[in-house]
């Protein structure tokens, strides 16, 4: 028999206790995922419009940096002004730039595009702190880490149909694609305007009102980041753990096209990735959240560091590749959710900058990660992923420093953010238990 306690951390509980707001958010983030076809389609766009591959890879480059500083950019957009107005702005301008690119790329001037392309990252990436910070404010604290949950599979819905939709669009217009991103955008857009709940910055408030936990500068608050310790332990894991985990877009192909398997065989991956993702996360962030977060961060890299090494076992048999495939993607439920809502764990004085930093962090990694997938694997062959189940438990054992926090912590809600504080008190206070 099921106990109170168990049923009330449950799916159906969580679903339940979702706020229409939060509910309005997830819709927004589908709706706009759904047009996301800027970095995927990019380089096939510019190429089938006779930019060179070199220009093309540079517009590319542009947007991965745009999209780096873009998180950093959104956090603090958000601190000062709110997530409503955060999310207005950012998608409001991203909708134009985005559905310039293909009027821009046809004058030829490059340094035009580039710097479109460049701003067009920039300010579409600016939503996701927050998105995230306004998550974290009106979730109930023990649905915390399955609301950053149901948040990833918004994404990776859209991120599955967003190909369908683009072949679709493909075969009428290849403009099309841009022209839909910048309207999903100025939906995306609009929604936040009219139904996300007013929520003031942390810029807007009246200092002398505040409390003195709430009053934290920008210098002062990256100062705190760089010396918590904790905190960087974190972030190397998510620079490392999303460097491997890319190499299952990266490398798995080249290695199927290697071992002379059908190319049909890397669809079929990542079908039954986007099905085990989004039919099966929320049940396993139900049974993860009742364990310490650093052991299901450690767990998670683990099972993720296995589907790895049986990859390296993929030149003797497809059944290697699902069954690596699986177990990827399997470490990555695990582990997920409780790295994703993480930096939405520390006091609101710091949060949005907290949350932004990680996701540059995530947008860095997802740069260099096929970059390092292509010569790395190009050099070792098969060798390549137990190099990878390697570097995943590094990132393990990194989360599990970074995430493991004195059960003695005082509460989130008491933060003391004083920069001159030491660093181990200071993270004790806003660490917590997930």
């Amino acid at each position: 028999m099921t106990s109170t306690s168990e049923a009330s951390t449950g799916v159906f509980a969580a679903l339940k206790a979702t706020p229409t707001p939060v509910r309005y958010l997830l819709g927004g983030v589908l709706i706009n995922q759904l047009g996301a076809f800027v970095q995927t389609f990019l380089m096939l766009y510019l190429t089938y419009k006779h930019v060179s591959v070199a220009s093309a890879g540079l517009c590319l480059v542009a947007y991965s940096i745009g999209s780096i500083f873009g998180t950093i950019f959104g956090g603090e957009l958000t601190h000062r002004f709110g997530p409503r107005v955060t999310i207005t702005l950012a998608m409001g301008a991203s909708a134009p730039l985005v559905a310039s690119i293909p009027w821009v790329s046809a004058t030829g001037a490059l340094w035009l595009l580039l710097a479109v392309v460049g701003l067009a990252g920039l300010v579409t990436q600016a939503y996701r702190p927050a998105a995230a910070v306004l998550l974290s404010d009106l979730m109930p604290e023990r649905f915390q880490v399955m609301a950053f949950s149901m948040m990833r599979i918004a994404l990776n819905i859209g991120a599955g149909l967003a190909p369908l939709i683009a072949a679709g669009l493909i075969l009428v217009d290849w403009n099309l694609l841009f022209w839909l991103d910048g309207a999903t955008a100025l939906i995306y857009s609009a929604l936040a305007f009219v139904l996300l709940p007013k929520m003031a910055g942390k810029g807007e408030a009246d200092e002398d009102d505040a409390a003195p936990a709430e009053v934290v500068d920008r210098g002062s608050a990256y100062a705190l980041m760089v010396r918590d310790r904790r905190f960087l332990f974190y972030l190397a894991a998510v620079l490392l753990g999303t460097i491997t985990y890319a190499q299952s877009t990266t490398a798995l192909p080249l290695e199927i096209v290697a071992d002379n398997y059908p190319t049909s065989l890397y669809s079929i991956v990542l079908t039954i990735s986007s099905v085990i993702l989004i039919t099966c996360e929320l049940k396993i962030t139900s049974y993860i959240v009742k364990i310490p977060t650093h052991v299901a961060g450690f767990l998670g890299h683990f099972v993720n560091a296995m589907g790895f090494a049986v990859y390296a076992l993929a030149p003797k048999s497809t059944v290697f590749v699902i069954i690596g495939s699986v177990l990827v993607v399997s470490g990555l439920m695990i582990a997920g959710p409780s790295m994703f809502a993480h930096p939405a764990k520390f006091p609101s004085a710091v949060k949005a900058r907290y949350i932004g930093t990680m996701q540059a962090v995530v947008g860095l990694a997802s740069a260099i990660g096929p970059m390092f997938g292509v010569f790395v694997w190009t050099a070792l062959g098969s060798g390549f992923w137990l190099l990878c189940a390697g570097l995943t438990i590094v990132a393990g054992l990194l989360a599990t420093a970074g995430l493991n926090r004195p059960s003695e912590a005082k509460p989130a809600a008491e933060p003391d953010v004083d920069p001159s504080s030491d660093t181990d008190a200071e993270v004790e206070v806003v660490g917590g238990k997930a």
